[in-house]
């Protein structure tokens, strides 16, 4: 078996992922989903890609994208960790806009190369919940 390491700067890294979280936000858009906030940070402690809002369904997205389905899927790489930052970024965002929802959820949006140069686009509604399960 022989390996490849090729190293991604972190410019590419960033576009990579600006591209997805718009690919992502189109693609909420275009199913209903009004959106409130995009790349949104909090300190070291929280942060959120997506936030947005239907039918009084509150959603905190987060955006995984791949240049290769070779590095394991894109929704495996949102860990305990990375939920529990996603989680203290809504509890941030809550408190900065005073916004009630009469529900909250966590969702994954992941963007992986398909044909052409094109991105197949996932969403896992209720990918995790607070608690990191």
């Amino acid at each position: 078996m022989s390996r490849v390491v090729i190293v991604v700067s972190v410019s590419i890294r960033n576009e990579l992922a600006r591209a997805g979280e718009e690919i992502a936000a189109r693609y909420l858009s275009a199913r209903g989903w009004r959106i409130l906030g995009r790349n949104l940070r909090y300190g070291r402690t929280g942060e959120i890609d997506i936030v947005a809002e239907r039918a009084g369904v509150l959603v905190f997205v987060e955006v995984k994208t791949r240049r290769t389905a070779g590095c394991g899927g894109a929704a495996e790489a949102v860990d305990a960790r990375k939920q529990a930052r996603i989680a203290r970024g809504a509890v941030a965002w809550l408190h900065a806009n005073g916004h009630r929802a009469r529900r909250i959820r966590f969702d994954v949006v992941t963007c992986e190369p398909a044909p052409r140069g094109s991105f197949r686009v996932t969403h896992w509604e209720s990918a995790f919940d607070a608690g990191g399960d």
